[in-house]
Order: structure tokens, then sequence, then C-alpha cells
């Protein structure tokens, strides 16, 4: 039996965090070709490449800064030679700075819009300009948070960045949607991993707080991101664009 992405490949930036890693898990479990990029060297995500392809799917990773156009251009290029045209697109790759607003150096300010927002749109726009060239339909689903509406005084350039990332989704999705690519956000609440953990690592007082805040009373595993991505990708989804699915337990209802 044909698996939902059979014959497709999806590239995932930030893939060795812990919501990239398993957004390439769930897909190649539906037999898509994997294409991942990360900071970190190759010799760091083996165990993640090997999962990947017990699934007996190809898999290709690459050491890129998506904060560099041009290095993202060229991942992009090199991942159509060699695992095929990516059609699903996730830009993941984000990091965060606990730092007030008076605290936080224009260093850190850069760095973080450059990669949360400026290398989202990089990879975005270097994969659909493939797709637009080949006259191929497609799914990009950017990895949002639910923090692009809430004020977070400790992480303002993150909240600032993603903010700008729900802009840029829904201004791609109308100038793609006549070509079959259609752009959507997920925008999880309280993540147990990638930023959200590193940050309850440095404060772990917070997790449990955390917890006892969300109204669903549970914090969101990594799979669960996967999972509601992979739905906003199925091949069956032709009109769900600009669209930001929010997962946050419920924390937006009672946020001030």
């Amino acid at each position: 039996m044909k698996r939902l992405f059979e014959n497709q490949t999806t590239i995932i930036s930030g893939g060795a965090g812990d919501i990239g890693r398993a957004t390439a898990l769930e897909f190649a479990s539906h037999g898509a070709r994997i294409a991942m990029g990360d900071r970190c060297a190759r010799a760091e995500v083996l165990e993640t490449l090997r999962e990947i392809e017990t699934h007996n799917v190809p898999c290709h990773y690459h050491q890129v800064d998506v904060a560099d156009a041009a290095a993202v251009r060229a991942w992009v290029n090199e991942v159509e030679t060699t695992v095929g045209i990516p059609s699903v697109v996730i830009p993941n790759a984000a990091t965060v700075t606990l730092k007030g607003l008076y605290e936080i150096t224009a260093e850190e300010w850069s760095r973080e819009l450059q990669v949360n927002l400026d290398g989202a749109f990089y990879l975005a726009q270097a994969a659909t300009a493939r797709l637009l060239h080949h006259r191929k339909p497609g799914r990009v689903v950017f990895v949002g948070s639910w923090a692009a509406d809430t004020v977070h005084l400790h992480i303002p350039a993150y909240c600032v960045a993603k903010a700008g990332l729900r802009m840029l989704c829904k201004c791609m999705a109308l100038e793609l949607a006549p070509h079959g690519i259609t752009v959507n956000e997920i925008a999880p609440g309280y993540v147990d991993g990638g930023l959200s953990r590193r940050t309850w690592e440095q404060q772990p007082a917070m997790r449990a707080a955390a917890q006892k805040t969300v109204p669903v009373r549970a914090l969101i595993a990594n799979e669960e991101v996967a999972a509601q991505i992979v739905h906003l990708c199925h091949p069956d989804n032709h009109h769900i664009t600009g669209s930001v699915l929010l997962m946050d337990g419920g924390l937006s209802l009672i946020a001030p």
C-alpha cells in the first residue's frame, strides 16, 4: 500500500532539535524522503539519521546556518539533486534569548531575528522558488508559537520574531495560493522539548508551574506537534492556507 508521502521530499530546518527530529521521523513513517539541516555536525545526528532510515526512506543531512541566505539556497539545490525537489517545507530552526528589553544586547536581538524570522524566510523562499520553477504543488508549514500573539517580557525578541513569522506566512500564502502551494503556521504553547525544555533546564521550577498553568494540565509532546504538521501537509488539504493551527492547551484563553 502506498504511504501518504511516498515519492515526496520533506525539508526541515532545525532538524537536530526535538521538534525537528520528531517531525522528520513522522514524515519518514509516512514514506517521505527526508532532508534535514542544522548547525551541528553530522556526527551529532547519526542516531537520528539511522532511526529515519529504518523507515526505508533516503535521508540527507546538511550542516547549515539558516541565517545565511546563500548557504540556504545551496542546501536547497543540493537536496534537489540528491533526494528530489522538496514539496514539503518545514522552516523550524529557532533560538531564544532569555533577556528582557533592557538586558538583551544588539547582537543577541539581531541574531534571534536572523534565525527565527530571516532564516525561515530564506528556506521558504528558496524551496518554493524551485516548486514554482518546476510547476509543482507543495506544502509549507512554519513552526511558530503562541508567543506571536502573547507578550512574554522575558523573551521579547522571540515574540517579535514569531509575530513577524505569522505575517510572513500570510503573505506567502496569498502569493502562492494560485500555484497549488499552501502555507500555514503551527503555533504550539508549552512544548516539553526544544526551546521550552532548554528554558526549563535553566529554570527548573518553571516546568511544574507551566504544566499547572495550562488549562488542559499537560505539556505538549514533540510527537504531537509533528502529527499536526503532517495534518497541515496532507495531500488532500487544498483549502487550508494562511491559517494558524494554535495548539496551546488553552493558554491563550487565560493569558493577559
